[in-house]
């Protein structure tokens, strides 16, 4: 296991991985003074990225990061920019100059351009960008406010390969550069409180590259059923410490919709891969092959919220249904049930009453218990050990405010599991059982909440009882047939018992429902166990690659490649990722490994064995 040291330098390296979909917001401390300053801020994403990870998952991630360091990073710092942060696959940029942001823009689209010449359509990385200059806010490295929220908007009207600028920046630019630039008119973005007079620019073959329009044309395929994507409300309350509550309703939305059988919901992982952009709806649904998206806004101010929702159909575009809400905050909860009541009337589906309230949640007594739930999923999403510790106080509190409230006790049980797993805990097998202890209690509390019985699979399933966690998967799945979560924890187990097609399909399954997902890392592991155990180690170790290109930092993946590598006799490979699997976990020893497989076959433990020795890792 990981010592803490080390658990906290796992997370810094999946964090940092610049192509890794960002999913939650970042929690920023309330400042006494707020430091602003006028600047150029450049926001760009890549087109239809999801399609090219579904193409070439490795290739794209490889093109990314060699397109970065032998040409736009050295243009970014040459016009004096500064990568403020990435932003799954965008990046956002500060610039002390507006003509510099817009030339530099200029140069890099062109230069993307002929490095696209002679690529092929689905492999080509086209960027959209966004320019506008104004008045942002300053937090640490970070930057915020309007001036950055218009530069997004303004990006998602940009065409694969051009910019759009503000009105206020072409002012600027005109006459200083050679691009020349086609008027938009004046544009109304999405929160943006005035209209905005937009530019475009779009160098020659522009428009011939690829793109990922029409909605269902060139993403994924629309289910056989109604689909759905949930995406993150926009937090208006003026207070960054609001966003959880915000993340919260958009989340209760997505669950209560998830557990509609005949419904196709996308994951809340995946949906809220979009936070803080301004993607375009048809983008949205194709790739992630729904076709409907809702949206939404919520501004709380002291006792009192309004939540905005809007219901769309992607492929024309239209409204199919739209609503505003003004409540109590303690009215909260029959807010969540009357906006799923409407979504489902708006898609024209027949319910019987039995069957909605199926859907809806089992409520907590009171809200603070809520509140304290929605306030540690950021915190858990962090994947570090100070956030799990702060997470756990956060969750401990709630079970004593309100001690029948299943999900408090369910997410409670999950951090403990990490904290033990990960070898965060001074005791990792005492915290195992504890996390098996809460898992049961939260079951217990409700049999029918479908995250507390998921997290008792995930349990079982790290504690190697793969048999019951399968049992719970499945039963977890009957509760939520879109948790995607579920599905993948199913994949494990089936994976580690030998049933290599079921974990594989099951795996495939939860890529489908969470496209975007963070921890799909996790679903590509088990398609590669999966082939380990039908000993098919050229496929094992083709996925296990892939997942150690999602997720370089998880001493696990790199595991899985060093013996499988060396039972390949690609002994270099086998030989590299021990030795990355040693930095990350010092006290490693092939016993230590032993003593707790997941795997239960023993000829599938002896081969593993087999393999970490033929690496050169310690007994």
């Amino acid at each position: 296991m990981a010592r803490p040291d080390h658990a906290d330098k796992i997370a810094r390296q999946f964090n940092r991985a610049w192509i890794l979909p960002r999913t939650t917001a970042k929690l920023r401390p309330m400042s006494e003074e707020v430091q602003r300053r006028l600047a150029a801020i450049v926001l760009a994403d890549v087109v239809g990225y999801s399609r090219l990870m579904g193409v070439d998952e490795v290739g794209t991630l490889n093109a990314l990061r060699t397109h970065r360091k032998e040409f736009i990073d050295a243009k970014i710092t040459q016009h004096g920019g500064r990568i403020v942060k990435t932003m799954g696959d965008g990046l956002l940029l500060e610039y002390p100059s507006d003509v510099a942001a817009v030339q530099c823009a200029v140069e890099v689209q062109e230069g993307m351009a002929a490095r696209n010449e002679g690529v092929a359509d689905d492999k080509r990385i086209v960027f959209r960008i966004g320019i506008n200059v104004g008045d942002i806010i300053i937090e640490g490295d970070d930057v915020f406010g309007d001036g950055v929220n218009v530069a997004a908007r303004l990006e998602s009207l940009s065409e694969p390969g051009g910019i759009c600028i503000s009105g206020r920046v072409h002012d600027d630019v005109r006459g200083r550069i050679e691009a020349e630039f086609e008027s938009l008119g004046e544009q109304e973005l999405k929160n943006i409180a005035r209209p905005v007079q937009a530019w475009r620019w779009t160098p020659d073959g522009a428009m011939e590259m690829p793109t990922i329009e029409p909605a269902n044309r060139e993403g994924l395929p629309l289910p056989d059923k109604p689909s759905i994507a949930v995406l993150a409300f926009n937090n208006l309350s003026g207070d960054p410490e609001q966003e959880y509550f915000a993340d919260g309703i958009a989340e209760d939305i997505t669950t209560g919709l998830s557990r509609l059988r005949w419904l196709f919901v996308i994951a809340r992982n995946s949906s809220f891969a979009y936070k803080g952009e301004s993607p375009d709806v048809r983008r949205v649904a194709s790739e992630l092959g729904v076709r409907y998206v809702l949206e939404g806004s919520v501004r709380k101010v002291d006792s009192r919220v309004r939540i905005s929702a809007q219901l769309i159909e992607a492929a024309s575009g239209n409204h199919v249904w739209a609503e505003r809400y003004d409540r109590e905050i303690a009215d909260i909860f029959d807010v969540y049930d009357e906006i799923t009541w409407n979504i489902v009337s708006a898609l024209g589906i027949e319910l019987t009453l039995a069957e909605i309230e199926r859907s809806r949640k089992k409520r907590p007594e009171t809200l603070d218990a809520w509140d304290l739930v929605m306030r540690a999923q950021p915190l858990i999403n962090q994947f570090s050990q100070t956030g799990n510790v702060k997470a756990q106080e956060l969750l401990r509190e709630a079970t004593v405010i309100n001690p029948d409230d299943a999900s408090a006790y369910a997410w409670l049980a999950y951090c403990v599991m990490i904290a033990g797993f990960f070898g965060w805990s001074k005791t990792p097998a005492r915290s195992m059982a504890e996390a098996l202890n809460i898992a049961q209690t939260a079951v217990e509390n409700d049999r029918n909440d479908p995250i507390a019985t998921r997290v008792l699979a995930v349990v079982l399933c790290l504690m190697s009882r793969q048999e019951e966690a399968i049992e719970t998967a499945n039963r977890a799945l009957q509760l939520d047939p879109n948790c995607s979560i579920a599905r993948g924890t199913l994949g494990l187990a089936l994976s580690y018992t030998g049933r290599s097609d079921e974990a594989i399909e099951a795996s495939q399954m939860a890529l489908r429902a969470s496209p975007r997902d963070p921890n799909r890392m996790f679903w590509y592991c088990n398609i590669s166990n999966a082939y380990f155990a039908a000993g098919r180690l050229e496929e094992a170790l083709k996925w296990g690659r892939i997942s150690v290109q999602a997720g370089p930092g998880w001493f696990t993946f790199q595991l899985n490649i060093a013996f499988l590598a060396a039972l390949l006799g690609h002994h270099d490979e086998a030989q590299k990722a021990a030795r990355e699997l040693m930095l990350l976990v010092p006290r490693f020893s092939i016993k230590r490994a032993m003593k707790n497989p997941l795997y239960t076959r023993p000829d599938d433990i002896a081969r593993m064995a087999e393999g970490l020795r033929l690496a050169g890792l310690p007994e």
